[in-house]
């Protein structure tokens, strides 16, 4: 049978190779703890915090997304001491938020997502260094008159 699937290995960030890993990881991380900014404050707030204001079934969505992550980590061949500590923020923050309504609280803080987010990166800085992304934002040059005084 002929398929007419797309083949996703040719699109960007959906190989198996380690910089797509980081960008999947990295755009999950985004939208569960840093979707956007809670008004009057300087805080990111994602879906995870937001799912945990429906009891169980929100908390459990949650993990399950985060999960995604170790899961991506695993196939990254990372020890299974690193997912172990994985496994666990998991946990912590499955647990914090079944308490109903007020476990998006402690979630807020907690972040697993993004302690998992590091321990990826940290493996990939190690590991294959040729996925790390240098993040500097451009500065705009002086005009030409400005740039050698004198």
């Amino acid at each position: 049978m002929n398929s007419t699937r797309p083949d996703h290995r040719n699109l960007p960030g959906m190989g198996s190779d380690p910089a797509s890993v980081r960008q999947r990881v990295e755009a999950l991380e985004k939208v569960l703890e840093g979707l956007f900014v809670l008004p009057g404050t300087n805080r990111k707030v994602g879906l995870d915090v937001l799912f945990d204001l429906v009891p169980f079934l929100g908390s459990t969505a949650a993990a399950a997304m985060g999960a995604y992550m170790a899961w991506e980590a695993r196939n990254l061949g990372m020890s299974k001491m690193q997912l172990t500590r994985m496994a666990g923020n998991i946990g912590v923050d499955w647990l914090l938020g079944m308490i109903p309504f007020v476990g998006a609280i402690p979630d807020f803080f907690f972040r697993s997502n993004s302690r998992n987010l590091r321990i990826i990166k940290r493996h990939l800085d190690k590991h294959h260094p040729e996925t790390r992304i240098i993040d500097v934002k451009a500065r705009p040059s002086p005009p030409p008159s400005q740039r050698f005084p004198g």
